[in-house]
Parts: C-alpha cells; structure tokens; sequence
C-alpha cells in the first residue's frame, strides 16, 4: 500500500488513531503496543519507523510525540499471558488495551500489520504502516520506548542476561545466557530457544 493511499476514503473520519506494537520476537519480556491521535496538522519532524532511529532519537520523540498527542496510550500484555494465548492474540489483546486508553476514543484505526483487533471500531490494516503511516509511525516509537525502558528494568533485577543491551531478543549473547543460566521469570517457556532448558 503505498502512502497516499493509507488515507484514501478517510476524509469523513474526524479522530484517526495509529497503532503499532513492539516486542513480537523476543524470547523475553511483554509485548507493548501504543496508540495514538495526533492533530491533523501536527506532523512531527522525524517521527518515522522506530527500527530506524536510534535509542537517543526515539526517546527525544516520544517526549515531543506524547506532549502533542491528543491523546496516547500503551497497553502491555506479560509472558504469561502469551504462553497462554499465543503472541499472535497477546499482541492484538495489548493493541486493543492501548486503544480503550485513548479519551475521546477514536473513529477510526490505522493498525500496523495485517491482523485487525478485536473492537468494535472502523479500522485499516497496514502492512509495514510504521514505514507508510505517520500516526503509526508515532506509535511504533512510544511503543518502542516504552518495551525499552521496561526491560531496563528487568535488567536490573536479572543482570545476568545484560537484557540492557538485547531487550530480550534472540541475539547469540541472549541464548548462551540462557544455556549458561536457565530462564527467568520473564522468559517466553513456550518459545524455541527458551522451553528447550525448562527443568521439570
């Protein structure tokens, strides 16, 4: 879809909110999603794909980003809940949270992706949206943010998987830890590469 036609048919729609999750692959930590209604006319310079920012960049825009919103909200869905119904479910289950965060809600979804979420509002799938769609651009950046600095956290409590530098996803240093140590409370036990060295 190209960007001009992300829009198409949509000049009847007065709210228009973007949505995009983060945290899909990881073998660890939650799956966020945020979303976000931003004024027609407030087009933030440099807001693009938040894989194509740097960690700096990103949280400079989320303070501008969330400062001029409308309105913005985050919906965060853990490791256990995606054990239990899949990361598929999970992610639409945080987007559709971060959605009902939103006051007024909106009259209309812009979603990255090509799976619709469960609510009863007119909504637009967007195969790669946070390239295409700057409203979901807005959001793949706070939702970014957002995954980033929970596992900052985590990585407080757990040092020994330096979820600091990774944030969770398979990278080589990630796995070893996980041969060298086992899995954590924040693990995905259902993930390959993790339920491989659950003991019991």
């Amino acid at each position: 879809m190209e960007p001009n036609k992300v829009y198409s048919n949509l000049q009847k729609y007065r709210s228009i909110a973007g949505v995009d999750e983060a945290g899909r692959g990881p073998l660890a930590g939650p799956v966020v999603a945020a979303a976000v209604i931003i004024h027609p006319e407030g087009t933030i310079p440099g807001v693009q794909d938040s894989k194509k920012l740097t960690p700096v960049q990103r949280e400079e825009l989320y303070q501008i980003i969330t400062s001029r919103a409308v309105s913005w909200g985050v919906g965060i869905v853990g490791p256990r809940q995606i054990e239990r119904d899949n990361i598929l479910q999970a992610t639409l289950r945080a987007m559709k949270e971060a959605v009902l965060l939103l006051n007024p809600l909106p009259d209309f979804l812009l979603i990255d992706g090509i799976s619709p979420i469960p609510i009863d509002i007119p909504q637009r799938c967007v195969k790669k949206g946070d390239s295409l769609c700057f409203t979901i651009s807005a959001a793949s950046i706070l939702a970014k943010v957002t995954r980033d600095r929970l596992m900052m956290k985590y990585h407080g409590i757990y040092p020994q998987y330096n979820f600091a530098n990774h944030k969770g996803y398979a990278t080589k240093e990630h796995r070893e830890a996980i041969r060298r140590y086992g899995c954590c409370e924040i693990h995905r036990r259902t993930f390959n590469g993790v339920k491989e060295y659950i003991s019991g």
